[in-house]
């Protein structure tokens, strides 16, 4: 009998796709390996350093024997300071058994879905959206709902659509503010214009996931539960310490959220990787006590840098995100050109895989965030690695006619 490894694949993986970001970074590691000098601009990862302070709460850890076990949730002394930082910068106020710690905010996310969507729910996600929300809504059974946001309206998700795409098969809202892989922030008047819709539908709980709240270049951070009180029952508030703390490694997310809604990611968590490190859990809370804000000023003059450099490129229209460390830029003026090797570019996938072959710099095709034509480039490497891909990328763009 022929093994048909096929038969043994669960249908809901067949509804979801591979990380478009990985698979860019695979493209890159193959070129690396043959010789090639290649600059990743695809991953969402700062270079900068975890903080010193904060890693040396992590070895204490390690020295003082803190590596077993701990509750699912997270320890008493994290969720004290995860509280005290919803109190310090939010204005939010919440009891331990409205937090969670887990093993990322991705984590967190996908368990708060595969908890309360059932077959034939509907989550909406606002476009450009994270590439990982739509596939952990089809593996919790859900239908997303992509609705476009508008270049013009600065990538934020206006009243009136939102209104439009509620139905009474909604469950969720995922709202990500600082945006991935815009940049978009929205303000406390948006958000309170998005709660004016959200109050006549009950039904409707909401996600805003604020992994980026501490990066902001332009504009003031506000979160939906501190704007719209009288929706906190049915709102999770998702956040991290991978970006604010350049700690993506360390695998710590943590959410705050109704107490009956925490219960029951508590419960899927304690059947999966139960709680998260007890050493990540440490550093944490060191990260969380600490100052966030240290990357700002880099991280602005990188941005900078990039949007001067890639203006000068024809065929891209770019334009500086207020907030995040990504700019998502225009790449119509490319398409329907062709490479010097006769090859047409028909999309932004093709254009992607174009940069990484002829200028060896990496980018993410605006498709993999449900918007075309569009690239996202990650200004999180050296600010000399960054002016040498972009001059890079203007430079390979030149050989197209």
């Amino acid at each position: 009998m022929t093994f048909v490894p096929n038969h043994h694949i669960a249908p809901r993986v067949a509804r979801i796709r591979p990380s478009p970001t990985a698979e860019i970074s695979e493209r890159l590691r193959e070129l690396r390996a043959a010789g090639r000098t290649v600059i990743n601009l695809g991953e969402g990862e700062l270079d900068f350093d975890t903080p010193t302070h904060v890693k040396k709460a992590g070895i204490d850890a390690i020295l003082a024997d803190d590596t077993k076990y701990t509750a699912v949730a997270g320890t008493a002394a994290l969720k004290h300071a995860i509280i005290e930082k919803f109190r310090a910068e939010n204005g939010l106020a919440f009891t331990p058994d409205q937090v969670i710690a887990g093993t990322g905010a991705k984590q967190l996310i996908f368990n708060a879905l595969l908890a309360t969507v059932r077959e034939g729910d509907e989550v909406v996600v606002p476009a450009p959206y994270w590439v990982s929300y739509p596939d952990m809504v089809r593996l919790a059974d859900g239908t997303p709902r992509i609705v476009a946001c508008e270049e013009n309206a600065g990538w934020k998700l206006r009243a009136e659509t939102l209104a439009g795409a509620i139905t009474p098969r909604t469950r969720w809202l995922l709202l990500n503010s600082p945006n991935n892989p815009t940049g978009a922030l929205y303000s406390a008047d948006d958000l309170r214009a998005l709660a004016d819709v959200l109050k006549h539908h009950e039904h409707v709980l909401v996600m805003s996931d604020d992994i980026y709240e501490h990066i902001l270049h332009e504009g003031e951070f506000a979160t939906l539960a501190q704007v719209a009180p009288a929706l906190r029952g049915r709102i999770l508030t998702v956040n991290g310490v991978s970006k604010a703390y350049s700690m993506t490694g360390w695998r710590l997310g943590y959410a705050a959220g109704p107490s009956w809604l925490i219960a029951e990611m508590e419960k899927l968590q304690s059947q999966s990787t139960s709680n998260p490190s007890s050493i990540s859990q440490a550093a944490t809370i060191a990260a969380l006590r600490g100052e966030p804000d240290f990357l700002r000023p880099e991280l602005k003059t990188r941005r900078d840098e990039a949007v001067d450099i890639l203006s000068k490129a024809p065929d891209l229209r770019c334009h500086a995100s207020a907030a995040a460390f990504y700019l998502f830029v225009n790449c119509a003026g490319a398409l329907g050109k062709r490479t010097p090797e006769g090859q047409e570019i028909a999309t932004d996938t093709d254009l992607a895989r174009f940069l990484v072959d002829r200028a060896g710099v990496g980018t993410v095709a605006g498709q993999a965030f449900g918007a075309s034509p569009f690239l996202r480039i990650a200004y999180a490497v050296p600010r000399d690695e960054l002016r040498t891909a972009c001059m890079q990328i203007v430079e390979a763009c030149g050989l197209l006619r």
